[in-house]
This record gives C-alpha cells, structure tokens and sequence, in this order.
C-alpha cells in the first residue's frame, strides 16, 4: 500500500468534493475519470487568480511519450498532463482547477521527456515531500515519473519563467535498424554527411524569425515567431546521431521542422547553405517543398532552464525531493 492517508500536511488539506459537485463537476478517483472542468488553456488564469496563501510546487518530470497523445490535457486518449492530474487529485483531494497543473510546454504525441518541468499549487503546506513524491510515483503509469519536486516561489511559472529548452533528437545511421532504438530514435537507411548537417545547423544558431518551419496551430495564443538558438550540434556516438538544440523557446513543430531539413542536407538531397534561404523565405510552403517533418519519435525535451535564483526553494520550505531509497536491514537471500 502507498500509504496516502498519512502523507505529511503542515495543515489538513479541503476536500473538493462538494465545491466540484456544486460546479456539476466529477472528483476523480485516480482510476481514469476526469472533472468535468475548463480544459487545461484556463490554467494561467486560474494560477494568476490565486490567493496569497497559496502554494507553489515545481516538478521535473520524465516519460515514454510513445503510448499518450502529447502533454496536454484532454482525457481520452489519456495524456501526460492527464496522467498525473489524475495522481495529483487522488493524493490531494483537490479538483484539477484548484491544483492549475501547468507544464513548461506542449509535446507532440509520440514525443519523449528527461526534463519536463511543471507547477502546481495547493492551499496547504507540506513538511516533507518525499512522501508525495513516492505516492504520485505510485500511482502514475510506469512510462512516467516525477524525477524531482520541490517548494517554488509564488513568483515561478513553469512556462513563462523559462530562459532556455533543450531538445534532443536521435537518428539511428546504422544499417540495420536496432530493435532497442526502435520507438526512440529515427531510423535512416541512408547513409548522413555529419559534417554537411554541422554547416548546415550554424545557420540557425542566432536571432531569426522562424515562420517557414513553424507548423500552423489553430484555437492557441498567438506567439512571436523571432526565436534565439544559442547552439545547435550534431553529435556522432557509434550508429547514433544526435542532434542537441537549445533556444529561448520554440514554435509548434519547430525542431522537427529543423531536423527535417538536415536530414535532407545530410543525405546530399540539398546543399548546407539552404536553410537560411529557407529561414528568409519566412513561408512554411517554401520548407514543405523540400521537406516534411521528421516523426516525433526521435525527439526529447531534455531539459528547461531557469534563473537559479528562480529554482531556490523559499525559506522555511521542506527539503527538494528527489525520491526515497528503500533499505533493508537485513539479507536472507544472496544472489549469484
């Protein structure tokens, strides 16, 4: 058993049953039901609304995005954002409005995570996180886990505090497919020119309004398309190739876009000095005549960086939470 009766409040924590039945919502059980509530677009202003006495909470999370439809929230098919909304309010015993689960940005279906950041907020304390930490473990399916959590400053936004993400995209340039790369890294049966995909790659590292390799989004905010790489590598480690990304912030399918293009400069289809033509050009059909876009599964969110002042617990806060060893006293079984 998780234990989740006895986890840890600095003060014992409302219910939102009757609050969510009063709205003609559902409290959810954790078992795939969901709160008929506003989708998770209302989030940011839920968060904004919040009282003083709030608190905040930052996690670090991983997943396999092979089995889900992408972060964000809608409940069938299940998604991350879903997945641990779904933990969240079995532990806490608060609606998904009242806790305003917000991550640091959308992934695609099939997309994967080593370093997806979120937030969220309780109207209690905690005195110690690593029970919490231990019970949405719990409780999540195994292709996700919080890595981290800690305590966060009324003033951290997972999304908007962002100083810079980092994408990795993996290509497998062997011969023969390996199976274990299989759902996680692109498989080219053509042989790359690394080098020609470096040259190629400095072209996108600056300053530069990115509208030719972002994919249109209908319903969502609008967002600037002028975007800043700071470094984009191609790494060679045995038959993989990996591509490494980072920039202030990147539009819908931007990085597929962008390795889309390589991949063709790599198998000599176009010269290195086509993407800023393609940059310039500043019309997603001047790219879609040259290239569709590279399949999510090679692509990872590696890591979100913030101000580290930002990512300091405030005073008093309990101690981050990076997860619990277990330990036995005593072994009655030896393995050999």
């Amino acid at each position: 058993m998780l234990g989740l009766a006895a986890l840890p409040f600095a003060s014992p924590p409302p219910r939102a049953a009757a609050a969510a039945a009063a709205a003609g919502g559902n409290i959810s059980l954790g078992d795939g039901g969901h709160f008929a509530v506003p989708p998770a677009e209302d989030a940011d202003d839920a968060d904004k609304a919040r009282t003083e006495g709030a608190h905040k909470w930052r996690m670090v999370i991983a997943y396999d995005g092979t089995k889900f439809k992408g972060w964000q929230y809608q409940p069938s098919p299940p998604t991350i954002q879903c997945c641990i909304e779904n933990a969240l309010t079995h532990i806490t015993k608060l609606d998904r409005k009242e806790l305003c689960l917000v991550g640091s940005g959308r992934t695609d279906t099939g997309v994967h995570a080593w370093g997806q950041v979120a937030h969220f907020t309780t109207p209690f304390a905690y005195n110690c996180l690593d029970s919490i930490h231990t019970a949405i473990n719990g409780l999540l399916p195994r292709e996700i886990r919080v890595r981290e959590i800690s305590a966060a400053h009324p003033e951290f936004h997972a999304r908007t505090s962002t100083r810079s993400k980092i994408y990795h995209y993996k290509i497998h340039n062997g011969t023969v497919m390996d199976p274990f790369h299989n759902l996680y890294a692109y498989h080219s049966v053509y042989k790359l020119n690394s080098q020609a995909m470096r040259e190629a790659a400095k072209h996108f590292v600056g300053i530069h309004d990115f509208t030719s390799f972002a994919n249109a989004v209908h319903n969502d905010r609008v967002r600037s398309p002028i975007k800043k790489i700071m470094r984009f590598d191609v790494v060679e480690m045995g038959a993989i190739l990996q591509l490494e990304v980072e920039g202030t912030g990147f539009l819908y399918r931007q990085v597929r876009n962008m390795v889309a293009l390589l991949l063709q400069v790599g198998m000599e289809a176009l010269p290195p000095n086509i993407v800023p033509k393609i940059i310039a050009a500043r019309d997603r059909r001047e790219l879609a005549k040259v290239a569709l876009s590279a399949p999510p599964h090679g692509l990872y969110l590696m890591s979100v960086n913030y101000d580290q002042e930002m990512l300091k617990p405030p005073e008093g806060s309990p101690p981050i939470s990076f997860g619990r060893t277990r330990q036995v006293s005593k072994c009655k079984l030896l393995f050999y």
